[in-house]
């Protein structure tokens, strides 16, 4: 096993080692995820620049020298920090000697970049056969385009998912976070874990490839379908759910709250509740509504006018019928729900103190319904901060 140095507690990956070659945000998240549960994560990066989103903001923290981009803390906790130059032997040779003690290598170069450095998957499979290699790319290893340079928002154009999102047709829209990113490092962690469970078996290690167009397809869901099988192009159409009605948002007197009313007894439910006619031209069954939004619509917010949201929450909630107010994140990270479900993590970074971060997504419990007790999780690394106790770590070979 080789514990990280930093974590106090173990996870479920306490004696897997990653090496992260990875820089910007896919790669990286899926390498977070993987720290997060106890992985040692290893981060390759660059003399002088490190990670690409070091250098990403406003906004920064810090001073001097010490200044810190949030962009690069969101994405890096449960870290250690290594400059490598892979051009230069002596370094390489230290890469080298990381990979023959790592369970995982994740890398999201351009097609071909590790083979030019003589990095390339054979060489690194011959050297450790037990190693897992995680590879992300923008649009594939192969195909007619797979070589093109891959950048969320280009991604989330290219693989339909702007299309869908917007307040219309007409207006194409990213989500608000790297969203191909994000879920190209999901399902590159989810790739990684069935690897490591296979090779309990064979012995052997394999590589597990995906890429932002492969992860925003994979999400399509039933706008997929919508096309493949119905024969239907999704658009975006606001905040309203193509197939559900009433289902998004809907204004009152003192702004807007959100409802979804995703089943007929929900909608029986609700009619009773705001003096609505569940039987009414148009409205008598799902389908229905969906052909008649614009109705379902007006009829709803004519229902919710003379109401100010939090007291129309209040009724909404006494009918149980599903609703919510939109939160800015200020409001998300203050509210008490958040904290109690670990999604803050205090941390002790070496130069700007005590920091709070987004926390992971995941709680584990034993079979008695006791939580096991939460890791203590390490802030991002500053660049090199690991690199004299990784290489004393190589040289020992413990």
């Amino acid at each position: 096993m080789n514990p990280s140095p930093h974590a106090a507690a173990p996870g479920p990956l306490h004696d897997v080692v990653v090496v992260d070659l990875s820089r910007a945000l896919a790669g990286p998240h899926a390498t977070m995820m993987l720290g997060d549960l106890g992985a040692r994560v290893i981060k390759v990066e660059s003399p002088g620049r490190g990670d690409d989103t070091r250098g990403w903001g406003p906004p920064f923290v810090g001073e001097g020298d010490d200044v810190q981009s949030t962009y690069f803390l969101s994405a890096n906790r449960n870290k250690e920090s290594i400059t490598l130059d892979l051009k230069a032997a002596a370094d390489k040779d230290t890469l080298l000697r990381l990979v023959d003690r790592a369970d995982v290598l994740v890398e999201n170069f351009r097609p071909g970049v590790l083979e030019r450095l003589g990095l390339g998957v054979e060489s690194l499979q011959e050297r450790n056969p037990r190693l897992i290699i995680l590879s992300i790319t923008g649009f594939g290893h192969d195909g007619p385009e797979g070589g093109r340079a891959g950048y969320d928002q280009i991604a989330q154009g290219e693989a339909g998912l702007m299309s869908l999102t917007g307040s219309g047709p007409d207006d194409p829209q990213r989500v608000g976070v790297p969203i191909g990113d994000l879920l190209a490092g999901m399902y590159g962690s989810y790739g990684v874990l069935a690897a490591l469970h296979e090779r309990d078996r064979t012995g052997v290690g394999q590589v597990v490839r995906t890429s932002l167009l492969a992860a925003v397809v994979g999400v399509h869901a039933f706008q997929g379908t919508r096309w493949t099988v119905a024969g239907e192009v999704g658009r975006a159409q606001g905040n309203h759910h193509p197939s559900i009605a009433p289902y998004g948002l809907f204004r009152c007197r003192d702004g807007a709250v959100q409802i979804a009313v995703g089943s007929e007894s929900l909608w029986q439910r609700f009619c009773a509740a705001f003096g609505l006619d569940p039987q009414a031209d148009g409205m008598a069954s799902n389908g229905e509504r969906v052909a008649h939004r614009t109705e379902v619509i007006e009829a709803v917010e004519k229902a919710f006018a003379t109401t100010d949201a939090a007291d129309l929450l209040a009724q909404l909630g006494d009918a149980g019928i599903p609703a919510g107010k939109v939160r800015t994140l200020d409001e998300v990270y203050d509210w008490e729900q958040t904290r109690s479900q670990g999604l803050l993590v205090d941390v002790e970074h070496p130069t700007l103190g005590n920091v709070t971060l987004p926390g992971p997504p995941l709680r584990f419990f034993d079979a008695d319904g006791a939580e096991q007790t939460r890791r203590d999780h390490t802030a991002p690394p500053t660049l090199d901060e690991d690199g004299e106790a990784i290489r004393r770590w190589l040289e020992d070979g413990a």
